[in-house]
């Protein structure tokens, strides 16, 4: 059944096949550009995938955009969906990038290139020129016919490749060789079939060993789609869930079968299939690769599991919330494969060397030909040395420098939990010089619990103020709303329920309460920032002094009859991560400033920053002034430079700040909407891993401009000593596959890395 015709901006990923160099993805890009409909597409040489975005109003269908690939001379077919194919990538021993090409390459090629390691030590003998060419024209025309086909595509659509280059350098060298056999009156004959034999062999030989490595920077990616179990114990819908039911009535069902509200279980030892809530039971569960936590977490009934994590020693009932592309796992893929498509910018720079790199090597090729037939009056070496040019100087290692390292780095990361989605945040991490976070739920547990009630008026007392204040939060998620309900629930209090209640973004909640002192009176519950101009500010800075100097979150309990009025002052306490001295001081050893801000007093909020040792403080802010705090960051100017910011956030009204800064950093355990606006998720609720991010992200950034330093100087210092006779053509071909190779080698030392506090 065909594709369904877009009628909306969507987004697909197709596989494409036969990419060989910078050049092949650029042409790629230039033909998906050119389709009606067509609003933007990315394509990566080390993924070898397209990222194509159609706009709204496209009828174009996806099944167009693979006809358009393939006549460009390149395989299509649409990717598959992240987690349904969990086997690994495997390349046929005899396919296009096998093995056993190379070994029967250099099997049929060693006999004709050992003489030349012999005559060193005095043995002086070749083969005759007859079987020179038997061994040399299946090499040539069988092991080398992929060179030809897809050379020849290129061609013919304008743009050259890599293999059109070995095309026409190996054909020379062949050509040139057999010329010399069939037109030559002399016995001894100036043969280069070992030339061209080996030239291919070589480059073969590269290809296989950037598959390999290849397939090793997607690892992180396989070892996520691995996590996903096959089947599914369903339970019965009949079965009710206690302790002591039989539940042995169960279907095993594929996963894609399984459907929210299904209650699944799962024995000790398996894998977790859905995200979900936990009906029975308890046990320690494995979220290592998932969060990078290295330690089991207890798990009891009612908290949440995530699909893919290992259970362990407890029998478990689930209740099914999240399933397929709805879940944490595959939204983590998602994110990884999207770090891994998309292009750092600074591979702009290497698209735009690519598209002229393989035309103006030909023209160079040309003149090094000429050149030499006029001083050495050498047709041979002329041609010989015009072929080395064309062989060194294919843009494979340049068109893998940057993706290579964006896979590696983005796929390590996300083995200890730090997600980078924005290749862009690997350019701007390296200059970093300011983090900002925001202080509750990200340095402090973000569990608030109520510590104290002052009323301002001895007509009312704590547990009525209680009751009102709980009401007021009645179905509300705000970490305070939860402590004011828990308190309740645990002193036997029952919240007065409101019947109107509004949110009041960074400032609190207001409502009218169905009874009791205020009933039908409108009642808020406010921070004391929000109230900095209201008569009775200083009043309230006066009687909450206390908390303040105690570190304590403090609310306001206002009664909003005309002229408004405070009833109570209410203080909650937020333990600080145990951890968040440490992540502080990580920073400061990279010479980082460090910058905490909140809606909380001065004084409280100091106190904080002094115990972990933050350099600089914002207090009684409100939520809309943090993004112009980070403007105001960004403006302000170090050694003549302006600063770079980095903003870490959990919560919803700190998504603007994130978006604002140069590098936006979410903890996973807060709100979607700030995981949306940042660059980097933070899969645990873990200060110390934002030094983390910053570290492998910098060294990723190091790791792209090494391998583009390297592939630059390569092919710059290669083609001169090609074109002076210093390279052979077979010295040519060997480290043409040897530049990508130790590209490649380089990337893939990054998952050596390590976070430094774990």
């Amino acid at each position: 059944m065909p594709p369904p015709k877009v009628t909306n901006s969507q987004l697909f990923t197709l596989d494409i096949g036969g990419m060989t160099c910078a050049s092949c993805v650029g042409r790629v890009e230039r033909a998906l550009a050119k389709i009606p409909g067509v609003e933007a597409a990315n394509v990566n040489l080390a993924t070898e995938q397209a990222k194509i975005r159609f706009n709204a109003n496209s009828v174009t269908e996806i099944n167009d955009v693979i006809a358009v690939v393939q006549k460009t001379g390149y395989e299509a077919k649409l990717s598959t969906p992240h987690g349904i194919d969990r086997s690994s990538p495997s390349k046929s021993f005899w396919g296009a990038d096998g093995l056993g090409r190379v070994l029967l390459g250099f099997a049929l090629s060693a006999p004709l290139f050992l003489p030349m390691f012999l005559m060193p030590i005095g043995i002086h003998w070749s083969l005759s020129p007859a079987w020179q060419l038997l061994l040399a024209t299946p090499v040539q025309f069988f092991l080398g016919w992929r060179f030809y086909k897809a050379g020849f595509k290129s061609l013919m659509s304008g743009v050259g490749n890599m293999d059109l280059l070995v095309a026409l350098g190996t054909s020379a060298a062949y050509g040139l060789s057999l010329y010399e056999m069939m037109g030559s009156t002399h016995e001894a004959h100036e043969l280069y079939f070992e030339g061209s034999a080996v030239i291919i062999c070589m480059v073969l030989l590269g290809k296989w060993l950037e598959a390999r490595a290849k397939q090793q920077t997607s690892e992180a990616i396989r070892a996520l789609q691995k996590l996903w179990p096959e089947h599914a114990k369903v339970l019965n819908p009949k079965i009710i869930i206690t302790e002591g039911s039989a539940l042995d009535q169960f279907d095993d069902l594929p996963l894609e079968q399984v459907f929210p509200k299904d209650r699944v279980l799962v024995l000790p030892g398996e894998r977790i299939p859905v995200d979900g809530l936990i009906l029975l039971g308890s046990s320690h569960v494995d979220e290592s690769l998932l969060t990078g936590e290295s330690e089991p977490v207890k798990k009891l009934v009612g908290t949440n599991v995530i699909g893919g994590s290992l259970n362990g020693e407890g029998l478990l009932v689930i209740e099914a919330q999240a399933v397929g592309v709805e879940s944490v796992l595959s939204q983590i893929i998602s994110l990884v494969e999207d770090a891994q498509t998309q292009k750092a910018p600074i591979q702009k720079l290497v698209d735009q060397v690519s598209a002229i790199f393989v035309p103006s090597v030909i023209v160079i090729a040309f003149i090094t030909g000429l050149a030499n037939w006029f001083y050495l009056d050498s047709i041979s070496l002329a041609i010989l040395r015009a072929v080395s040019v064309l062989v060194i100087a294919c843009p494979c290692a340049l068109g893998l420098a940057t993706p290579a390292a964006i896979m590696a780095g983005t796929g390590v990361a996300a083995r200890f939990g730090i997600l980078i989605k924005d290749p862009q945040v690997l350019e701007l991490a390296h200059r970093l010089n300011v983090v900002a976070f925001d202080k509750t739920g990200t340095l402090t547990q973000g569990k608030p619990r109520l510590l104290d009630i002052i009323p301002l008026s001895h007509s009312f007392t704590k547990e009525t103020i209680l009751a009102s204040a709980a009401g007021l939060q009645l179905g509300s998620e705000h970490p305070l709303a939860k402590a004011l309900l828990d308190a309740a629930k645990l002193k036997g209090i029952n919240p007065i329920s409101p019947f109107e209640s509004k949110i009041l973004p960074g400032i609190g909640i207001t409502g009218k309460l169905s009874s009791g002192p205020w009933a039908d009176q409108s009642l808020s519950l406010q921070s004391v920032a929000s109230l900095e101009n209201h008569p009775n500010h200083l009043e309230i800075v006066e009687k909450a002094q206390a908390c303040f100097d105690a570190m304590q979150t403090v609310s306001v309990l206002m009664s909003m009859k005309i002229p408004s009025t405070p009833i109570a002052i209410i203080a909650f306490g937020d333990e600080l991560k145990s951890n968040a001295k440490e992540a502080i001081h990580a920073l400061s050893q990279m010479h980082i400033l460090t910058v905490m801000l909140s809606g909380d007093n001065k004084s409280a909020v100091a106190r904080v920053a002094h115990s972990i040792g933050i350099d600089e403080v914002f207090s009684q802010i409100m939520p809309s002034d943090k993004a112009a705090i980070i403007r105001k960051l960004q403006a302000t100017e170090k050694d003549h430079q302006r600063q770079w910011v980095a903003m870490v956030g959990d919560g919803v009204n700190d998504a603007p700040a994130l978006a604002a800064a140069d590098v936006g950093m979410a903890m996973s355990t807060g709100t979607d909407v700030a995981m949306q606006a940042a660059g980097i998720t933070l899969m645990r609720g873990d200060p110390t891993l934002v030094a983390d991010a910053i570290d492998i992200s910098k060294r990723t950034w190091k790791k792209i401009q090494q391998n583009l330093f390297w592939a630059f100087i390569f092919n710059s210092t290669g083609i001169p000593l090609a074109a002076l006779g210093y390279l052979s053509p077979m010295l040519a071909g060997s480290a043409m596959a040897l530049s990508s190779f130790c590209v490649l080698s380089n990337a893939l030392l990054l998952k050596r890395w390590r976070p430094t506090l774990q």
